[in-house]
């Protein structure tokens, strides 16, 4: 993904839009998915078709989803797709106003909530399910020794390897591709 596609959030309204959890949820099945109908949507996330309408209305006010009316094959049919595939934000961004920076707070709570429940819900699933991945799903930690500017220049180039592999022409080899959920925080910390 490159930085085109990738949008700088500065409106704490925006913040607030995309950080309801089903509003994340239908971004994170556009990023897998692509384009989607509000019933494949629903289908996707198990919600009734009326809920989910209401939720994309909410995204395309703050500009985070858009109509893509070129894909209906007739007047009746309505797609939607990101707006940009990608999204980030500094809470820094949002200190001159005590009220949006409880919002960008809330947003960056939201969003390690969301990131933290992928990767319960992998360890809660069952052992046949686990057990056709072997040992592919990882985790790791490091504690580094880094000034801000080598913290900036490593969060650059895992960006980087994440965007190759997300962006990288998929094999026509009939291999089950599944969606893998991957994040990475680096923060500094205390032990």
């Amino acid at each position: 993904m490159d930085s085109s596609d990738v949008r700088q959030i500065t409106d704490s309204r925006v913040l607030a839009a995309m950080s309801h959890p089903l509003r994340r949820r239908l971004m994170d099945v556009f990023k897998v998915h692509g384009p989607s109908t509000v019933g494949l949507l629903a289908e996707r996330t198990d919600q009734a078709p009326a809920n989910v309408s209401h939720h994309l209305k909410v995204l395309a006010a703050a500009d985070l989803v858009t109509e893509a009316p070129e894909l209906a094959r007739d007047r009746r049919e309505r797609w939607w797709r990101l707006v940009t595939r990608g999204l980030r934000w500094s809470n820094a961004d949002f200190d001159a106003d005590p009220a949006s920076r409880a919002v960008a707070d809330a947003a960056t709570s939201l969003n390690l909530d969301r990131h933290v429940a992928l990767a319960r819900a992998w360890h809660a699933a069952d052992e046949s399910t686990q057990a056709t991945w072997n040992d592919a799903p990882f985790s790791t930690d490091h504690w580094l020794r880094l000034t801000p500017e080598e913290l900036a220049e490593l969060s650059r180039e895992m960006i980087d390897v994440l965007a190759r592999w997300a962006d990288r022409e998929l094999p026509d080899d009939d291999a089950d591709r599944r969606p893998v959920f991957v994040f990475v925080h680096g923060v500094p910390a205390r032990p």
